[in-house]
């Protein structure tokens, strides 16, 4: 089991391309952690922001009366990718890991599949 802080490194560290992550509280629109990021892009904006982004999925789900769990959201920009993977395992009810990505380096299939693995690891 892997808390919080050793999520975000692994993250960090283990995709290619990865330039910031959090894990967030849509519920609250709080990052209860982030790694990366910097001075041109402040991650806990971003995570507030993106709060809104899953809580209007889930609004439009419900209405379409869609019985379904969200596993990914994908934003493609032009020079990165912005990844919402909400957590189902242990306690991560309300939460979600947000990965940023550089477009030129990284790979989503990969991406997708490291970040579902680090979800499965996280102890919240």
């Amino acid at each position: 089991m892997a808390n919080t802080e050793t999520a975000l490194k692994d993250a960090m560290t283990s995709i290619e391309g990865a330039t910031g992550v959090a894990l967030v509280d849509y519920t609250s629109g709080m990052a209860l952690g982030t790694l990366g990021g910097g001075k041109d892009f402040n991650l806990e904006v971003a995570a507030a922001g993106n709060t809104d982004v899953v809580r209007a999925k889930l609004r439009t789900m419900e209405h379409l009366g869609i019985k379904d769990e969200i596993e990914d959201i994908l934003i493609t920009l032009g020079t990165q990718y912005h990844m919402i993977r909400l957590l189902r395992a242990r306690g991560g009810n309300g939460l979600f890991l947000y990965l940023v990505l550089d477009s030129g380096r990284a790979n989503l299939a990969m991406a997708r599949h490291q970040l579902k693995k680090i979800e499965a690891d996280l102890e919240v």
